[in-house]
Parts: C-alpha cells; sequence; structure tokens
C-alpha cells in the first residue's frame, strides 16, 4: 500500500455496498469480522439479509439479529438509515450498517406494507429477482426471462414511495430494462461485473450498464472470482472491470460491493442445497474464490496507477453510492 492509498482510504467515503454475513439469527460469531473492512478503511457497509427463497419470517428474524448486535456496539458501529447516518458515522470513525434485500419474492403474497417496514429499518436497497423468476420478474438464470411484471411494477411504485433503491443484480436482461424504464428513480447494479471483460451469466452487457447510467444509476463490481475472470490477483481482476465500466460510463457511475461471504461453508452449503437456484453459478472452487475487504489498498493502487485522480476515486469507492442515496431515500434529485 503505497502512502496515496492509504491516505485516500482514510480521507473518502468508502462503501462496500454488498457483504454477506451468515442468514442464521442465532450465531452472532463472524459479525465481529466486521473490523476486517472497517480497518482498511470502509466507512459504510451494506449486509445481505435473505435472497431468493427465504421467508419473510427468515428475513426479518436475520434482521432483528443483526440489528441487536449492532445497537449493542455504539461506540463502534451505526445503524444507518439516511445520507447524515453515514457521514455522521465516518466522522465519528465508526462503521455505519445497513441492509439489502437480494429478490422480491418475500413479497410473493402481495403484502406491500412490508416495504415500509423494511425501510424503516434500515434496508436500503432490494433487486427485483434472485437468479431465478418470482412474482416481479425474471432472473439471470431462467431460460426465459418474462420481463417485469404487473406485481412488479407494484413492488416498484411502494419502493419509490418509501425511498428503497431498486436494484437489478441477478435479475434477467429485459426485466432489468424495464426496471430502469419504470423505476421512477435512479436504478443500481449492485454487484455486477461486465460481461464484455468475462462472459458469465451474471455480469452484465454494456448496454444495460449505458441505461442504468442514464438514469443516474450506479454499477457496483463485485470481488466474486467467478465474475472476475480467472486468477487470483484480485485487485487486478477488480480494476479491470472497474476501469472498463469507467470507460463506457464515467466514474460518476461506477461503485464497489464486494459480495464477499465471511462464513464460507454457509455458502457451499447453500450451492450444495440448492442446486436449482443458483444452476451454473454452483461451482464451489469458484464461488469461493473471491476477493476480501484486505483487497482494497492493492486495488487502490492499481486505479491510482492507471492515472484515476482523488475525485474519480472517491466518487468509485463511494460518493457515488452516497449520491443514489440521496436521491432516492431523500428525494433530493442527484443534487449531490
Amino acid at each position: 500500500m503505497t502512502t496515496e492509498s492509504e491516505a485516500l482510504l482514510r480521507d473518502a467515503l468508502v462503501w462496500d455496498n454488498h457483504a454477506c454475513m451468515p442468514l442464521r439469527p442465532d450465531d452472532d460469531s463472524f459479525l465481529p469480522q466486521l473490523e476486517r473492512a472497517h480497518r482498511v478503511g470502509v466507512n459504510a457497509i451494506t449486509l445481505n439479509i435473505g435472497f431468493g427463497q427465504c421467508s419473510r419470517e427468515q428475513h426479518l428474524a436475520v434482521l432483528r439479529a443483526f440489528r441487536r448486535w449492532i445497537e449493542a456496539r455504539p461506540e463502534q458501529y451505526c445503524l444507518a438509515n439516511s445520507v447524515a447516518d453515514i457521514e455522521r458515522a465516518a466522522g465519528e470513525g465508526r462503521l455505519a450498517v445497513l441492509f439489502d434485500i437480494e429478490g422480491m419474492a418475500l413479497l410473493d403474497d402481495g403484502d406491500l406494507d412490508l416495504i415500509d417496514e423494511l425501510r424503516g429499518q434500515g434496508v436500503g436497497w432490494m433487486l427485483v429477482a434472485y437468479n431465478r423468476a418470482n412474482a416481479a420478474g425474471g432472473g439471470c438464470m431462467d431460460d426465459e426471462d418474462p420481463g417485469l411484471r404487473e406485481h412488479g411494477r407494484r413492488v416498484l411504485s411502494r419502493m419509490r414511495e418509501v425511498g428503497m433503491i431498486a436494484c437489478c443484480s441477478h435479475t434477467g436482461h429485459r426485466t432489468a430494462r424495464d426496471v430502469i424504464e419504470n423505476a421512477g428513480n435512479p436504478v443500481i447494479f449492485s454487484h455486477s461485473n461486465a460481461a464484455a471483460v468475462h462472459a458469465h451469466p451474471r455480469n452484465i452487457p454494456d448496454e444495460l450498464a449505458r441505461a442504468c447510467a442514464a438514469g443516474g444509476g450506479v454499477v457496483g463490481v463485485t470481488g466474486i472470482g467467478a465474475f472476475l475472470g480467472e486468477g487470483t490477483d484480485y485487485a487486478e481482476l477488480l480494476a479491470r472491470h472497474v476501469d472498463h465500466f469507467v470507460q463506457l460510463l464515467g466514474p460518476a457511475h461506477v461503485g464497489l460491493s464486494l459480495d464477499y461471504v465471511y462464513d464460507q461453508q454457509e455458502l457451499i452449503d447453500y450451492l450444495q442445497g440448492q442446486p436449482e437456484t443458483f444452476g451454473s453459478m454452483g461451482a464451489i472452487e469458484e464461488a469461493i474464490r473471491m476477493a476480501p475487504p484486505e483487497i482494497l489498498p492493492a486495488f487502490v493502487d492499481r486505479l491510482l496507477g492507471l492515472g484515476y485522480d482523488r475525485g474519480a476515486l472517491g466518487a468509485i469507492l463511494g460518493g457515488n453510492w452516497l449520491r443514489v442515496a440521496a436521491t432516492v431515500w431523500e428525494g433530493r434529485g442527484g443534487d449531490r
């Protein structure tokens, strides 16, 4: 790590917008590992509370457990539900913690009031479909993508009302285009890499990335090896995808969401237990090849080596997520 990258990570708002702790509400043994991200400069982190066909009860139990653990440690952490919360936590040297949901399947029963409850409890974004179709729309692993369904339109409308960001990672490409056109707010691909750099069903084509950016959204690069391409030089692989998107979209529309899984045995169990959900994503050796949070200094060094200035790096490391949050959560109209 160079002196310059160390200073950047110290001074910038650094937001890892998707991370995976164990989805076991009775087991908080992994949560102290949040310090791994905090130590390398992360000021805000978004934790997943459920994916795919996880039930409403599972999502809520995990959310309660995470919130309880964080609330018990106010010196180190801050439950964040606004831009001001994130900025205050960063200024105080604490880690701001938010939440996300991977897929709208928990709303298949039509109870949209749950969206209000989730947003009030710190869920900042929700993606449409986790690999497979649900009542809202199609997944990226489906043979056929039905596009955004009427139920999905109703969900997006309620999300717009309560200020929750719509995400199209894991979502079918036709559905994603429909979401971008109908969300009424900037949309994100929270953790989706470039298909032009590495072909994979989970990676997105340039035309979808352009559509996202045209609406004021952000594409977040993920550190999962299967989506990065071959190799274990994670800093170089991440920089390759980030640089592709920056050349395509400009630095104002690119972010970082490592998608690091802190309990890899739980991931292996999911892959083995739910082959219908993961399909070709289910190769275990590929799924557990992933960039840890400690890669951030080397990643910043790579972008510095490519000529990125402090302004561009600050935007990529967290400023762009903050801008979308201000627009969608608080209706500031993208003025940040």
